[in-house]
């Protein structure tokens, strides 16, 4: 039983990895640079049809890059017998996305616990074991909930309020974006020098994940979990913590040109390290979820 856990867990990293590693390469073709954590406007995070919870974490990337791949613009998914529960039926041929659930080591029979620590490396063993998601735009005669229109306005209520909740450092002027972790604090052009508010908000959250990082918050120090590609990694952490913020305050930004300098260290990292993903999606879930130092 335990070679067969063993062998399960690090097939769904590595087919995890794979799907995301297809969807960075598809999207940085052509100068694109459609990431997986650009989502279709109206999407946001998926979320379970039948109970009605978020999905967190590397399920969050997973299910948006099978959303790309596949052309699904609903949030919704559940397991076939989920769906089954609601009187729904998967239309036959339809193949089902990888979601992954974390389960505590359990040795038997003497068995020593595995190498390999879980996704967001704490002391306590897990391993990622796959089970099937199917989306809504797989099912016969489902229809989703309908939306309420949200008004457009020159401040995001729900942003605004968010950001100022976290009680950061968050200064205004120049022409550039950036985290100073000597200072503690989010330097942020004006807000008039951005497109339009959700491409400031976007960039925000970007930094505020960044900001999330430090000593008296999460203590986050990828230089001992990925060496040299630390900082690529970082970034990456904070494109996902920013992605995952923006779907929960129902943001859509777009795809930036200034992924080209990180894409091709993101990919070396992934292609490198099966397991990265899942770090990186647990690290930004937790700066996603992160309030002030006390």
């Amino acid at each position: 039983m335990a070679h067969k856990d063993q062998s399960d867990r690090v097939d769904v990293y590595t087919r995890v990895t794979n799907k995301i590693l297809e969807a960075i390469e598809a999207g940085s073709s052509e100068g694109r640079w459609e990431m997986p954590w650009y989502v279709p406007e109206g999407m946001g995070y998926p979320v379970n049809a039948v109970t009605g919870d978020g999905y967190r974490g590397v399920n969050i990337l997973t299910l948006w890059v099978e959303s790309q791949l596949r052309g699904y613009t609903d949030p919704h998914w559940a397991t076939y017998l989920q769906w089954q529960s609601v009187g729904k039926q998967v239309r036959k041929g339809e193949k089902a996305a990888i979601g992954v659930v974390w389960k505590p080591w359990e040795p038997k029979d003497g068995q020593e616990q595995p190498a390999e620590g879980d996704a967001d490396e704490s002391r306590v063993r897990m391993f990622g074991r796959a089970f099937p998601l199917f989306n809504a735009s797989q099912i016969d005669g489902y229809e989703p909930p309908v939306a309420p229109d949200i008004p457009e306005m020159p401040r995001i209520e729900p942003a605004e309020t968010f950001f100022a909740s976290l009680g950061a450092d968050i200064r205004h002027g120049g022409a550039k974006a950036f985290y100073r972790p000597s200072g503690d604090y989010i330097q942020m052009p004006p807000f008039t020098a951005f497109r339009d508010p959700v491409a400031y908000y976007a960039t925000l959250a970007h930094e505020a994940t960044h900001w999330t990082g430090a000593e008296c918050r999460l203590a986050r120090d990828l230089k001992g979990r990925f060496g040299d590609e630390s900082y690529a990694a970082e970034e990456l952490v904070a494109e996902l913590g920013a992605a995952f913020l923006s779907a929960s305050l129902g943001l859509t930004p777009e795809p930036r040109p200034d992924h080209a300098i990180y894409v091709q260290s993101w990919l070396k990292v992934l292609k490198n390290d099966s397991r990265a993903i899942f770090t990186a999606s647990s690290l930004a879930q937790k700066a996603a979820d992160s309030r002030p130092c006390p």
